[in-house]
């Protein structure tokens, strides 16, 4: 049995990386406009969850920390959230219709079993709508510098529990999408200077019925 270690969401704010991929995501939310129903899975303390919420659209937050969902039914009491795992059943333990849009922010890269997650998340949402993802970006330049700094022990901190144990690249990452199920892949960088992003924001659209 693996035993989950809590996040320390301390409070609402908003975490280091929503600055930089709030553009994106909400660039590839937007042929989905509210009131557009959103699953927000590993939706932590329900920042961005609750800024989907106030431009309108009607949201559900999941996470497995129990701290993060505190605080965010605190701040964001129009909001669903619940204390649920990202597995292929999450749309049935919700026992919500399917959303319009399923979003799930640097969330991939912290799992053991990705597919099944990415299974969940194709099966959370109605024919033809979209996911959003973002992860760490990985790529050849990023990773040179990284590894000519001698950065790799801080940037994959092994020590870190309940840290990143998956390094995605735009390639890997696109291609899980794809075994899953989902097409119309795009991709946008994010944070930093092209090829050295910080993270990389990831949608595929379900087919359509």
């Amino acid at each position: 049995m693996v035993n989950y270690t809590e996040y320390g969401y301390q409070d609402r704010g908003a975490g280091c990386h929503i600055g930089y991929l709030k553009e994106p995501i909400f660039a590839l939310a937007a042929a989905y406009p509210p009131p557009a129903r959103v699953l927000d899975i590993g939706c932590g303390n329900g920042h961005l969850a609750g800024d989907f919420h106030r431009r309108g659209y009607t949201v559900v937050g999941i996470d497995l920390s129990e701290q993060g969902i505190a605080i965010a039914r605190s701040a964001h009491p129009g909001v669903r959230f619940e204390v649920l795992a990202a597995d292929e059943k999450v749309l049935d333990n919700l026992a919500e219709k399917p959303f319009d849009l399923v979003i799930s922010i640097e969330v991939v890269e912290h799992l053991y079993d990705p597919r099944a997650f990415a299974r969940g998340c194709l099966a959370a949402l109605g024919p033809g709508k979209r996911f959003i993802c973002s992860t760490p970006y990985h790529g050849y330049l990023k990773n040179l510098g990284i590894s000519l700094l001698g950065s790799w022990d801080r940037h994959a901190n092994p020590l870190w529990d309940g840290g990143h144990i998956k390094l995605w690249s735009r390639k890997t990452l696109s291609q899980l999408l794809q075994e899953t199920g989902f097409h119309n892949i795009q991709f946008r960088g994010a944070g930093r200077a092209p090829y050295l992003w910080m993270s990389m924001v990831m949608s595929g659209d379900k087919p359509p019925a």
